[in-house]
């Protein structure tokens, strides 16, 4: 078949700036490739050519600006001019575009992935959301929550829901006391920030109130180890080291904690993994309903004992003894018992670890997230 893949307005694709989305595109391209004719529609990046061939995927590149309606221009004006017929339009996150994608393909079976809560109904109206779903034939969600979400706005979608969840890089994302990769930029990375003899918790993810890396900070200053260090990774937004309110805030909580507190700004996508490889424990501090980050993933693939918050899809991907659920994401003793108890028995935090890594190479694989979303553009 000939598979149209719209991404969103707001990264590129291949992931160079980063973005969950751009992510599992990348993931699953070059597999779905081997099945089907593939081309993939995203915005311009100043660093990536209008069009290309790689690997046999063609990508198409049109200006968005990080606007929807910009966006929306570009894809039906590539769209009218293409002369290729398209089996399938696989839009992601944005039910907005499947009206206007579908008036000017209209021979085309519509698939949407839905990877965040856009059916609320501060963002789509009650008309635009019935006519997305009754022109969408199936809706994947990447948690049963967005489903739940989507069902409750709309339960006419329900039929059409099918949860799939994202997948993770094995070999980027390993323990470091299983790869020798992974080890040696562990080394690396603890020795450039002078870490090599502390217990490293870490965050990753946007600087913002609603992400609740303000908690984890203050959380420090309860902790029972000395030899601990807090690392936050990341910025006020993708590619972007802008130093916010919040961010600000931030880093003044950080300054006065007893614990050493490194906040490293944006990290490059490509180079995010040796922070998972130098940590020991991986935090998720989400107040907001998440609807499931994708850090889970590599942080179990990494081989690191996890705490997340009841919100969201989050729970969804604590299963067995692979991480802690944090049952009040706006309390930092709560944070802090858990990490006392995970830092004071390294041995056992590990194995909880591997008991997460275990989990991703039997049900987080890219080839599992391939093989599912070919079974519903296959109609099996």
């Amino acid at each position: 078949m000939n598979i149209l893949m719209i991404c969103t307005e707001k990264l590129p694709v291949p992931n160079i700036r980063g973005g969950a989305i751009q992510t599992y595109i990348c993931g699953v391209a070059s597999l779905l490739s081997k099945h089907h004719q593939i081309t993939i529609l995203g915005r311009t990046d100043p660093d990536l050519l209008n069009e290309e061939v790689t690997d046999g995927i063609r990508y198409v590149r049109v200006n968005s600006d990080g606007v929807l309606d910009l966006y929306v221009q570009g894809v039906i004006g590539f769209l009218s001019q293409s002369q290729e017929q398209y089996d399938i339009i696989h839009i992601f996150n944005r039910p907005k575009l499947i009206a206007p994608v579908h008036e000017a393909a209209p021979g085309a079976r519509i698939i949407l992935s839905m990877h965040n809560d856009m059916f609320n109904p501060a963002k789509i109206s009650k008309a635009e959301g019935s006519a997305a779903i009754e022109q969408a034939e199936r809706i994947i969600t990447i948690s049963n929550y967005i489903g739940s979400a989507i069902s409750e706005y709309f339960p006419q979608a329900e039929p059409k829901l099918k949860t799939i969840y994202s997948g993770v890089d094995l070999g980027k994302f390993a323990p470091w006391t299983e790869s020798q990769y992974s080890l040696q930029a562990r080394e690396s990375i603890r020795t450039e920030h002078n870490l090599a003899s502390k217990k490293i918790i870490l965050f990753v993810g946007r600087l913002s109130r609603n992400k609740g890396p303000h908690v984890l900070v203050r959380a420090m200053s309860h902790l029972r180890h000395s030899d601990a260090a807090l690392v936050i990774v990341g910025g006020a937004w993708y590619s972007d080291n802008t130093i916010s309110d919040y961010v600000a805030y931030v880093r003044a909580l950080a300054v006065r904690s007893p614990i050493p507190v490194i906040t490293t700004g944006y990290v490059q996508a490509h180079d995010v993994h040796r922070w998972f490889c130098a940590s020991d424990i991986f935090v998720c501090t989400s107040i907001w309903q998440e609807p499931l980050a994708r850090v889970h993933y590599e942080a179990m693939a990494a081989g690191l004992p996890f705490l997340t918050t009841n919100r969201g899809g989050n729970p969804e991907i604590v299963r067995g003894n692979n991480g802690i659920l944090i049952t009040d994401p706006e309390d930092p003793m709560e944070y802090a018992h858990h990490l006392n108890l995970l830092l004071s028995d390294l041995h056992s935090s590990r194995q909880m670890g591997l008991n997460g890594r275990r989990m991703v190479e039997q049900h987080f694989t890219w080839q599992r997230v391939a093989d599912d979303i070919l079974s519903v553009w296959e109609r099996r």
